[in-house]
């Protein structure tokens, strides 16, 4: 399922959105970019540009051992409520629903050990999240 997926981005969460800025742009040279939250609770967050591709994004959250970071795999082509219901239907359990992402949607299951894995898909609607007229 995931074996022809990209790996699109890692996600941090960080307790200082400033001071992580200024780390991953002045001591790693990274090309670090800050985002507008859309004001509904979400704060600005960042994301620092790597050589192949994978993103590293920065959300402002409390981080412990085991939440942070997180691996995302694109889901390009669309289909998350599928791969979701496949995923719950061999037994895994689904930490976060489909739901609203910056951009688009994700999901986030866990794997035998508990490490969060995680899923976004860009613009289109699942269909779990549509309006039934």
């Amino acid at each position: 399922m995931f074996g022809k997926r990209k790996l699109g981005n890692i996600c941090y969460y960080v307790s200082d959105i400033d001071r992580t800025e200024a780390f991953y742009r002045d001591v790693m040279g990274l090309d670090v970019q800050r985002m507008e939250g859309d004001g509904e609770g979400e704060g600005d967050w960042l994301i620092a540009s790597t050589v192949n591709g994978i993103d590293l994004i920065f959300f402002k959250m409390e981080s412990h051992p085991g939440n942070s970071p997180i691996i995302v795999f694109e889901i390009a082509d669309g289909g998350i409520d599928d791969i979701v219901s496949s995923l719950a239907g061999k037994g895994v359990t689904i930490v976060t629903p489909v739901s609203h992402a910056p951009g688009g949607w994700s999901s986030e299951f866990a794997d035998p050990d508990g490490h969060v894995i995680s899923m976004y898909q860009t613009t289109e609607v699942p269909r779990s999240l549509k309006k039934v007229a």
